[in-house]
């Protein structure tokens, strides 16, 4: 099973809070992946940045999304998302659009969420979580 790294470890690690590099460094068989969402959350932190911080965040930033496949949202995912977003509707536990689409990314991959958010994830049904 592969790992859909969210967006809170990968900003947990850019402010020294969390060893990513120890992550990856203790579980080489797993494959990893951010969703392409993940990426447009960490480059909105970045333009949101002011100097002198921009640069490092930037670079960062740029070091994670070219050393880890970025997954598109494609028609499998759109209705993984659709299924997984009606579901949590119909029951009154809906959770953020974008913790949706990288959960349904997640799913339709078979990959396991690696989060530190252990509210959203939790909900979505047949998503494997792993909270650190």
């Amino acid at each position: 099973m592969g790992w859909m790294i969210d967006t809170s470890i990968l900003i947990s690690a850019g402010r020294g809070k969390f060893d990513f590099e120890g992550l990856i460094a203790s579980h080489p068989q797993e494959a990893m992946a951010v969703s392409v969402i993940t990426a447009s959350e960490l480059l909105h932190g970045v333009h949101r940045t002011g100097e002198p911080a921009h640069a490092a965040r930037e670079a960062f930033v740029e070091k994670i999304i070219s050393r880890i496949p970025v997954v598109p949202i494609d028609m499998t995912i759109a209705r993984v998302h659709a299924r997984l977003a009606a579901g949590l509707s119909a029951v009154g536990q809906p959770i953020g659009a974008h913790d949706l689409l990288i959960a349904a990314t997640a799913v339709s991959m078979g990959y396991r969420v690696v989060t530190r958010d252990q509210r959203s994830f939790s909900r979505v049904p047949g998503l494997d979580v792993l909270v650190l």
